[in-house]
């Protein structure tokens, strides 16, 4: 898109008009010193797993990282060790004109993309807000965080929708009824499958024209809540070569929903709940593969021998967490994701991931946490009938570290 002047005038002028609304609501309360939080925890992991997975994940469970072939990353049996979970943070909460300034600057060292396998800083969140208005990296709205079991394994529910984006949002209601409206960073990958090799298809490169637009509404109520939210994007991809008689260009427009839940037991328990279907969403699933793939179009248009098509997804989620005492807890659940892949995809792409778990975690003191889980994976590929199994379990121990200067007395 370009970036005009009157575009940006339009803009700051929106900018300014929701910053002006940050004196109501929940913001209207803000403390007259400022303060900053710092927090976090140092983690240990550890355990034993049954199967086999991609030597990059060896220390969680995502079911696309199974093996999608007899020991395609080995033998089986594997012991696995970790402090990739260790986590540090620091928020801030600044009095201004305009109600209170709130940031929160975070990272781990749990290793992705180039940097997967290590263990390394790793961005969380940087992301600040005022009032009805916050820009920077954080939960996306098309996400629930509460429907995050409480568990040892890092990676979480395969199901879930779970990612951190780079946003600008709005927030016309705060509170336990909430509202927000995001627009994100857009990005997608794609399968070329059995074209993989295709020259027609060596030129086809993706881009993204407008952010992706994202939604949420939450109802809170005494006995948990209900959220609905929603995204749609723009997904493009462009033929830079059509010399060769060819023409792939195209563009689709992904969208997702997104149902969730918490009932509450009273002060025993939890149970989290989600449901999502959408096309073209994969990206922003916990644990999920490509968003487009390829199928051939014999008998259509002969400068368009392949077609790009979205991939239908669906995810679910289902734990309940339990607190025996002050001193003990549990979780256990299931979680699923299934991928309606497109025929030009290949024989061993993934198709379907299971994941379930249970544990007991004991808080011996403040700020300690250790326990024992089991875990368990399954990944089903597209059509050739391989289906891989994990189990795991797994020792934990979490020390949690926060102090607060600043602020009143």
């Amino acid at each position: 898109m370009k970036n005009t002047k009157p575009r940006g005038v339009l803009a700051c002028g929106i900018a300014a008009a929701l910053m002006l609304g940050a004196t109501s609501g929940a913001f209207a309360q803000a403390s007259s010193e400022p303060r900053v939080d710092i927090y976090g925890h140092v983690m240990l992991d550890m355990g034993y797993q049954s199967g086999q997975s991609d030597p990059d994940w060896f220390d969680v469970m995502r079911p696309t990282k199974l093996p999608s072939f007899e020991d395609e990353f080995g033998h089986d049996g594997n012991w696995f060790s970790g402090v990739r979970q260790t986590r540090f943070g620091i928020k801030s909460y600044q009095p201004t004109e305009m109600g209170e300034l709130r940031t929160t600057f975070e990272f781990e060292l749990f290793g992705t993309g180039g940097d997967a396998g290590q263990t390394t800083f790793r961005l969380r969140h940087a992301y600040g807000e005022l009032g009805k208005f916050g820009a920077g990296q954080t939960w996306s709205p098309f996400m629930d965080i509460d429907v995050f079991p409480n568990t040892l394994e890092y990676w979480g529910p395969n199901g879930m929708a779970f990612f951190r984006n780079v946003q600008v949002r709005w927030m016309p209601l705060q509170g336990d009824t909430r509202a927000t409206i995001a627009l994100e960073r857009p990005g997608a990958s794609g399968d070329a499958g059995m074209y993989a090799g295709a020259e027609a298809l060596s030129d086809v490169k993706s881009r993204f024209p407008l952010p992706d637009l994202s939604a949420e509404y939450h109802v809170g109520r005494p006995w948990g809540y209900v959220e609905m939210a929603g995204i749609v994007r723009s997904i493009t991809w462009d033929d830079l070569d059509t010399t060769d008689g060819t023409d792939l260009s195209d563009s689709k427009t992904g969208w997702g929903l997104n149902l969730s839940s918490n009932i509450k037991n009273g002060e025993k328990g939890t149970l989290r709940l989600q449901a999502l279907y959408g096309e073209g969403v994969e990206n922003y699933m916990n644990d999920a593969t490509v968003d487009v793939g390829v199928v051939a179009n014999p008998g259509g248009n002969p400068s368009q021998p392949f077609l790009g098509e979205l991939l239908p997804v669906t995810g679910m989620v289902a734990f309940y967490d339990l607190t025996w005492n002050p001193r003990w807890s549990s979780s256990l659940g299931y979680s699923m994701l299934e991928i309606d892949n497109s025929d030009g995809q290949s024989d061993d792409a993934f198709h379907r991931g299971d994941y379930a778990l249970v544990n007991l975690l004991h808080y011996p003191a403040k700020n300690v946490m250790m326990g024992i889980e089991g875990q368990y994976g399954r990944r089903e590929n597209f059509r050739d009938g391989w289906t891989s199994d994990d189990f795991r379990v797994q020792f934990s121990a979490k020390y949690n570290f926060s102090i607060s200067l600043g602020g009143k007395s």
